[in-house]
């Protein structure tokens, strides 16, 4: 881990500090998680290629407009990175609307509400783990504009990876439903979803270990079917 003191200044808070002092505790687990990470991303990577290659297909034949959606997101230290995710959305979803997505999103498109539903959009993100930009677990990344409305203490959830699954996306497994239900997504999800969610990663980084990632990797699973 970086030295408190070298950490962007939006991190350094007595907040923020509280949660550095638990994980600066848990070095080895740091370096293990991101161990496990490489060699069961690299595992799944041999079974996972041709299922992977069979949706870029259905995608590029469902409607127009490119296989993957990169988007820039933030992730440890608040470092931005680009996701790999397969489009779900029409091209330029993201001037037509709000950052996230609702159930009855009309900017959805017909492969994309199956992909989305047994989370197989998030296939793509396996490549982000093996280039070390996002764990397994850990807080779902955010983009920039939700980052800046931080409060400090969300910071925390900042000095470990990003995650494909985390406490709060299997809690929150049906956002869209919730978002949908409320005419200002934005707003909603700001003040109401956000916050919540956060109280989940924050518990998650307090708690942060290998096993504890393991138990939630499995409990994904289970969720998702």
């Amino acid at each position: 881990m970086k030295n408190f003191d070298q950490l962007p200044s939006e991190f350094q808070n007595d907040r923020v500090k509280e949660y550095y002092d638990i994980l600066s505790r848990k070095t080895s687990a740091i370096v293990l998680k991101r161990l496990f990470d490489i060699v069961v991303a690299s595992v799944m990577l041999v079974f996972l290629i041709i299922p992977i290659g069979v949706i870029a297909l259905v995608v590029k034949l469902d409607s127009k407009g490119p296989v993957m959606f990169r988007q820039e997101r933030v992730t440890t230290y608040g470092k931005k990175f680009r996701i790999f995710k397969f489009r779900t959305m029409v091209v330029n979803a993201e001037q037509l609307g709000s950052m996230v997505t609702t159930d009855s999103d009309s900017r959805i498109t017909k492969a994309g509400k199956t992909l989305r539903r047994y989370r197989l959009d998030e296939l793509p993100q396996i490549f982000n783990v093996l280039a070390g930009s996002m764990s397994f677990v850990g807080t779902r990344p955010e983009v920039t504009k939700y980052v800046k409305l931080y409060r400090p203490e969300y910071y925390a959830t900042l000095l470990l990876p990003a995650g494909i699954t985390s406490l709060a996306s299997i809690a929150f497994k049906d956002e869209d439903k919730l978002l949908a239900a409320d005419g200002d997504t934005d707003a909603v999800y700001v003040e109401k979803v956000l916050p919540e969610k956060m109280k989940y990663n924050l518990r998650y980084t307090k708690e942060f270990g290998l096993l504890t990632d393991i138990k939630l990797m499995f409990k994904t699973v289970k969720e998702v079917f």
